[in-house]
């Protein structure tokens, strides 16, 4: 039997708790999101075509605004300084969603923007939870960031609806798209941003193209994207594929080789003489060669010198690099087939090296002409008895034959320094007698006045009668030839200079 106290305090708690059960579910807030902070009435603005039709009670302590008098840039102005991504205009095709975050914590936090056909709810969000709370600061410090950045940044979905953007971007996108708005005009085309680093796009105002290194990252299934300006770049490659085109198009016309290698060592530039001279195929040079390789080709064509061994020669190859680089290359290669070659080796801007191929054989074979008609004059005035020297016109001794040299017992060949005619004469008066005609010589043949042929009779100390012819030659030279009238077996009285005879 229960105890009438204890029956009486059950039938009480059981009061109690059906009580707070009732009104438990009865409270207004059970349906509430925790995470939202949302008043009485929910601040919501509702827009036909970018006129305001409806604004809730909890808007007028946000932004007031009137139904039928204000319109969607009203309450952007108001709002832009915190929500800087707001739409300049609504959109009036189509139905979606978009949701905007403050950039800092001083109110509402975030706006849910969703459209249908021209009509507009523009929804303002507080989140009060510590979580969502740290998740929105993090959110606002990334945007804050990104609105700094003057590099294009914005995020948009892999169909390519952009659903994000940084002041940088909205600002290209008005000197591209001027008259279109930012989220129904993307600046870069899915495919173009996704398949390519470089994408050009042209200013309206000034009319230029303008070059972007567009790169991206996939996060959450979302693109993130970023666009840095390269036109300075671009313009640069430019300017330096026009300047090698006009180096190539001046290199054309030259007769010498030129075979220019980069700094890694492969063949970036040649002419069309290189071609030429070297017999090498145009095909082999545009496939840009290794520089060991482009000599080794020589070497096969037999367009250089055969190494008599071919360790040695590799080596030789190193060297003569490396001597190019200094700019202190230069040699002359004989052929088999009797071309000469004279090849310099000098540095190139960037660590380039440039090496010039000229074919001398012409030159060359003029020179060895030149030096057999020399050794062959030599030969027929060597035969003469008649001792003969030739001065230039600035008095250096140019040339002499054996009687000269044999006569006057000297050797032009054997003297370090140029014999000029005033060493010529101290040598003529240690052998011969006092004359004062010796320094007539000397002015004659250094003065470039009209001149005649003229002699002098010499007698030297051994008793030998010569006779000295002067003479003047093409381009100021002077021809002095010693003819012997009584050789040194004679004996005759040596008597000095009385001058010349005269007329009577």
């Amino acid at each position: 039997m229960i105890d009438p106290i204890d029956f009486i305090l059950m039938i009480c708690f059981a009061i109690v708790s059906g009580g707070l059960a009732l009104g438990w579910i009865n409270s207004p807030t059970k349906h509430q999101n925790p995470h939202h902070k949302t008043a009485a009435d929910d601040q919501v603005y509702h827009f036909d075509h970018g006129v305001l039709q409806y604004a809730s009670e909890g808007t007028r302590n946000l932004v007031p605004l009137e139904a039928g008098f204000h319109e969607w840039d009203d309450l952007r102005e108001k709002i832009l300084d915190r929500f800087t991504l707001f739409p300049k205009q609504p959109r009036l095709e189509g139905a979606g969603s978009l949701t905007l975050e403050a950039i800092d914590l001083n109110g509402p936090t975030q706006i849910h923007i969703s459209w249908d056909n021209g009509l507009s709810r523009v929804q303002f969000l507080c989140h009060e939870d510590h979580q969502h709370a740290e998740a929105s600061e993090s959110r606002i410090l990334s945007n804050g960031l990104t609105a700094s950045l003057t590099v294009p940044v914005w995020q948009a979905t892999k169909d390519g609806t952009v659903l994000w953007w940084n002041p940088a971007y909205e600002e290209l996108h008005a000197r591209i798209f001027p008259n279109e708005a930012v989220e129904e005009t993307p600046l870069f085309t899915p495919e173009s941003a996704a398949s390519s680093q470089r994408v050009s796009l042209r200013d309206t105002v000034s009319g230029k193209k303008e070059w972007f290194d567009v790169q991206y990252r996939e996060v959450d299934g979302m693109l993130n994207f970023q666009a840095i300006c390269i036109s300075n770049l671009v313009h640069a490659e430019e300017a330096q594929r026009n300047f090698v085109q006009t180096l190539t198009k001046t290199f054309a016309q030259l007769s010498i080789g030129l075979a220019i290698f980069d700094r890694n060592g492969q063949l970036a530039l040649f002419n069309p003489a290189l071609v030429d001279l070297t017999g090498l195929r145009a095909e082999f040079l545009s496939a840009r060669p290794a520089l060991q390789t482009f000599f080794d080709r020589l070497r096969e064509t037999r367009k250089m010198p055969e190494p008599k061994n071919y360790a040695d020669w590799r080596t030789a190859i190193s060297e003569l690099v490396n001597a190019a680089h200094d700019g202190r290359y230069e040699d002359i290669w004989s052929l088999d087939s009797g071309q000469t070659f004279r090849v310099k080796g000098r540095p190139h801007p960037d660590g380039a090296t440039a090496f010039l191929i000229e074919d001398i054989s012409a030159e060359v074979s003029l020179t060895r002409n030149f030096r057999a008609e020399l050794e062959l004059g030599q030969s027929m005035l060597d035969t003469l008895d008649d001792g003969i020297a030739v001065f230039s016109g600035t008095g250096i001794l140019t040339f002499s034959n054996t009687a000269y040299q044999n006569l006057w017992k000297v050797d032009p060949n054997t003297s370090f320094a140029d014999i000029t005619i005033h060493d010529a004469i101290q040598d003529w008066k240690r052998k011969a007698a006092e004359n004062p005609m010796w320094f007539e010589i000397e002015n004659f043949v250094r003065s470039f006045a009209d001149r005649k042929s003229w002699s002098i009779p010499v007698y030297l100390t051994d008793g030998t009668h010569m006779t000295c012819m002067i003479s003047p030659i093409v381009s100021g030279a002077t021809l002095i030839r010693f003819h012997i009238i009584k050789p040194p077996d004679v004996v005759v009285p040596l008597k000095p200079f009385l001058g010349f005879p005269q007329d009577s």
